[in-house]
């Protein structure tokens, strides 16, 4: 692992990295924020996954979660969104290729060979982490923005009791239901449609998936929230499936960075709260 930054901010350090995965292939950049600490302490982590379009930059400079995660002593972890280099294949739209890797497992060709974002999130990084900073993993939380907030949910549903706490921002909820998902899973996973239920909240839920809870906060006023983020959708599936969700809808709000760090702390608390239980 290499350090490419550390910036010393809300009494602890701000820290860029990259190292060579073996999962995606390439070198993989990732910051780490560690909140003061006293030797020898192990703290909680929290993951933020990043959406469409963004690296671990667009949170580690908008998000405004450092002075929230100092009081909470709370590591937060934000990877990048897809494998990157020249040789990596890509697309020329927005939401396929880099910068979107949807944290899944390619299956098809040429996308296979570099888009494991699902190994790199769950297996690799982590134990990267757990090996380079002071990090308790067995107090681990998630998080996550759009297509984050889709990773962050699928992960937590796929891995039960690895998060003691998982919220979201504005997630896709459901790709099997939505325009950037049919591309996204179509491409990555191909035509069958049976094997992208790993990759959906909603399906997976129906498919006996469970959380204790979360939280989940969406912008009424976000232009992508009745085509491809489907919130009612998950209202829905939690609903049948007795889930105690906590899913608001905030008014005013659209899907820029202006939401997410205008609940970003509340998040980290809430989270906070679990975690040092």
């Amino acid at each position: 692992m290499e350090q490419l930054s550390a910036i010393r901010s809300h009494g602890g350090t701000q820290g860029v990295y990259s190292h060579a995965s073996r999962e995606t292939g390439t070198a993989m950049t990732f910051s780490v924020f560690v909140p003061d600490h006293a030797e020898g302490v192990k703290l909680p982590v929290l993951w933020f996954l990043s959406g469409l379009t963004c690296t671990h930059a667009n949170v580690t400079e908008k998000g405004e979660y450092r002075a929230a995660c100092a009081e909470a002593g709370i590591i937060f972890v934000a990877p990048d969104t897809s494998p990157r280099g020249d040789d990596v294949p890509d697309d020329d739209g927005y939401d396929f290729g880099k910068g979107a890797g949807f944290y899944v497992d390619a299956t098809e060709k040429p996308w296979s060979a570099n888009f494991r974002m699902r190994s790199y999130i769950e297996n690799e990084l982590p134990e990267l982490i757990a090996v380079e900073f002071p990090a308790d993993m067995n107090r681990q939380g998630i998080t996550g923005h759009s297509m984050g907030g889709h990773g962050a949910l699928t992960i937590a549903l796929r891995n039960s009791g690895r998060f003691r706490s998982v919220s979201a921002f504005a997630p896709i909820v459901s790709p099997l239901n939505c325009p950037w998902g049919d591309k996204a899973l179509t491409g990555y996973i191909g035509a069958d449609r049976a094997d992208w239920r790993e990759y959906d909240a909603c399906a997976l839920i129906e498919d006996g998936a469970r959380l204790p809870e979360f939280l989940v906060d969406q912008g009424e006023a976000d232009n992508f929230l009745a085509e491809q983020l489907k919130t009612t959708l998950l209202i829905e599936a939690c609903k049948q499936a007795g889930i105690p969700a906590t899913i608001r809808l905030q008014p005013g709000y659209d899907h820029s960075y202006y939401f997410i760090s205008s609940f970003m702390a509340e998040h980290v608390r809430w989270h906070g709260e679990r975690l040092n239980a």
